[in-house]
């Protein structure tokens, strides 16, 4: 895991400004690659790459980057892990290898197919950009699922510039953007900023699954390499038809191929457990594949309403791991918040980032690289919403929508407080239930959102936003479509629950969960592999019927039956309860003056972005504990801190002293170029 950047320009830059502006803009990304910074550059076709590095395969020289081809025609930065390298080096004609990195592997391949087509070749997640000496061409390519990020988009001076992160282009030396008020109305419905969209204009997220050329004289061209749409939608005619017996065994199979390809590392190794279903899936496979003990690591609160810890140790222990565990207090977690802005580097509203912070610097301290379990509900139907909205559309799709919307008015005429009462006196609220949200808020938020709903996708839309009409929050936004509508059309003919799975593979899970990884775990230089992302166990659950899904009211079915082969049902079987922490409370408790500053009338006015009275209502609502507005008010807070950060924060200065830098030099034709690279 690593960092890249570079830009692309026609101003006529001397390779000495180029070298310099691109080793500072990797700088800026230094924590996704603290092991060294590399540089490569050609000043007669404006181009220049930068790369930090994370050594993780191959720890030796060899395996820097930029790295030139052998035949020296492609230059490249990357990010990831290309799992299969190994196996394609065996395809591969027999070259005098350098070392053993999968980057040589990955250049190898494109050098054999062509950038484009070396894609399909490649088993993993990645980032990167190629440059072609010859056709001059850079290309971008992010992975299938959308593990590792890329940004890109031309600035008003011209340059075409691209990053793992926001930070990298912000550094290039004539950065001038605005923020998108689109963009932050998509926000504040989704709590993130959905590709291809980013927080400023004329910036973009490459897609899952896509590529995209630009020439040297500014033409764009990109497609997609990997369509999950099509391949949910194909699925119909590739079924598995396969018994419960065979389809077990076909899974296993998989997973284990799977878990067994991303243990390869040449740094010390760990995997995520919180004791549920996905990730004692995977550390059940490592146990029966690791040549020693495991390394397990659960992060828990003070808060037993929220601690996971004791069923992560109990998997632990009976799968005989070397476990580790960090139990936070409320003033650990509050400490992470101030830094949030700048860990995640666009608005970013998802509040478990807060955990997922602390559970990656407790596993940095002991490794260098993290297995997770995350992509396990999106694959295999594990939401309890999937089977909610199924069964509440089923209902309401009975009822006249005239007839629907006038019930709406009538539950939202009654305070949430009193729908508490009645749900306390008829004990039709568990206390959990009571406990994790006032059964008075979900009552007007099913009113609000679900019930008026005309279509099951405007349901399940309304059931995954925060706020449902951002634009009447957002001064001068418009809500720009998003995937979801896209999705909309895309998708017909799937049933009611495969369309919710493919909306949340392709929004949810790359947008929030995977980005919540990976900003979190690269703060603190951990590498993150999932292995329940390998494209083909992807392509393999699109093709299970909806039975071996979900079956008897149980999720997940048949990752269940995979697990409980290895680890007793009792230690897993338990209500959902996620990565949560207690924010409600401490919205009105410890980070009530924070909040409060950042949401003053005043300050709300004359920064401009907010409708102040529609922000502030929900504010004092809040705070008199009338209603549970804790996710929206952490939608504005996440922006607010961000926008604070972002126009105080000074840029990076150029490389320290002491860098390791790996500086291939330009213009030098074919063999040489190679020759001179690998003699660094």
């Amino acid at each position: 895991m690593c960092g890249i950047t570079g830009y692309l320009t026609s101003r006529g830059e001397p390779a000495e400004a180029l070298r310099h502006h691109a080793g500072r803009m990797a700088d800026a990304i230094a924590h996704r690659g603290p092991d060294g910074q590399g540089v490569w550059c050609d000043a007669r076709h404006g181009v220049a790459l930068g790369h930090r590095r994370l050594a993780i395969v191959d720890l030796s020289p060899s395996g820097a980057q930029p790295m030139v081809s052998a035949c020296g025609r492609y230059v490249i930065a990357y990010t990831g892990e290309i799992y299969n390298h190994s196996a394609l080096r065996q395809t591969l004609d027999p070259l005098p290898w350098r070392g053993h990195s999968d980057t040589e592997t990955l250049l190898a391949c494109v050098s054999r197919y062509g950038v484009h087509e070396a894609l399909g070749h490649l088993v993993g997640m990645f980032a990167l950009a190629v440059w072609d000496r010859q056709t001059l061409t850079l290309t971008l390519a992010r992975d299938r699922i959308g593990e590792k990020p890329i940004y890109y988009g031309r600035l008003p001076c011209g340059d075409f510039v691209f990053g793992s992160e926001l930070k990298a282009l912000r550094a290039h030396p004539m950065w001038q953007v605005s923020v998108d008020r689109n963009a932050l109305a998509l926000y504040m419905r989704h709590n993130v900023i959905p590709a291809p969209h980013s927080i400023y204009q004329g910036i973009s997220k490459l897609q899952p699954g896509r590529w995209l050329d630009v020439s040297a004289d500014g033409t764009v061209r990109h497609d997609s390499y990997w369509n999950l749409p099509q391949l949910a939608k194909n699925s119909r005619s590739h079924a598995a038809h396969l018994s419960d017996t065979e389809a077990i065994a076909q899974l296993g199979s998989l997973l284990d191929g799977s878990v067994r390809g991303q243990m390869v590392a040449d740094v010390p190794l760990g995997v995520f457990l919180s004791g549920g279903v996905d990730s004692s899936a995977i550390v059940a496979s490592m146990c029966r594949q690791a040549s020693g003990r495991v390394r397990t690591f659960s992060i828990g609160f003070e808060e037993k309403g929220f601690d996971e810890t004791e069923h992560a140790r109990a998997v632990a222990a009976h799968l005989e791991t070397d476990h580790t565990e960090l139990t936070v207090t409320a003033a650990d977690a509050l400490g992470v918040i101030p830094g949030l802005a700048s860990t995640y580097d666009e608005p970013f509203a998802d509040s478990s980032q807060i955990p997922t912070v602390l559970l990656s610097r407790l596993t940095r301290r002991h490794v260098t690289v993290a297995l997770s379990g995350d992509g396990g509900d999106e694959l295999f139907a594990g939401y309890n919403r999937y089977l909610l909205a199924d069964r509440t559309w089923r209902t309401l799709d009975a009822i006249p929508l005239r007839l629907r919307r006038l019930m709406t008015r009538g539950i939202l005429a009654t305070r949430p407080g009193t729908w508490d009462s009645a749900a306390s006196m008829l004990a039709v609220a568990s206390r959990r239930a009571r406990k994790h949200g006032a059964i008075g808020d979900k009552v007007h938020k099913f009113a609000a959102s679900v019930l008026g709903a005309p279509s099951r996708i405007e349901m399940y839309r309304a059931l995954v936003s925060h706020w449902t009409d951002p634009s009447s929050v957002v001064l001068g936004a418009s809500e720009p479509r998003s995937v979801i509508d896209d999705i909309a059309f895309e998708a017909s003919g799937l049933s009611p629950v495969e369309h919710m799975c493919l909306l949340d593979q392709v929004s949810y899970l790359p947008d929030d969960i995977l980005v919540k990884v990976d900003r979190a775990a690269m703060s603190a230089s951990l590498e993150t592999r999932v292995p329940l992302l390998d494209h083909r166990l992807v392509e393999f659950a699109w093709r299970l019927p909806m039975n071996q899904k979900i079956r008897d009211g149980s999720t997940k079915w048949l990752l269940r039956q995979v697990l409980y082969q290895y680890v007793p049902r009792q230690l897993i079987e338990r209500p959902k309860q996620g990565f949560a922490i207690p924010l409600d409370q401490w919205l009105r408790g410890p980070l009530r003056e924070w909040a409060e500053d950042l949401l003053g009338p005043a300050r709300l006015s004359r920064e401009g972005w907010f409708d102040v009275k529609a922000v502030r209502a929900k504010w004092e609502q809040h705070l008199r504990g009338e209603r549970n507005w804790q996710f929206h008010l952490w939608d504005v807070l996440m922006f607010q801190a961000w926008h604070a950060a972002e126009t105080t924060t000074a840029l990076p200065a150029a490389p320290r002293s002491g860098t390791i830098e790996h500086a291939v030099p330009s213009g030098l034709p074919g063999q040489a170029a190679a020759r001179e690279a690998s003699a660094r």
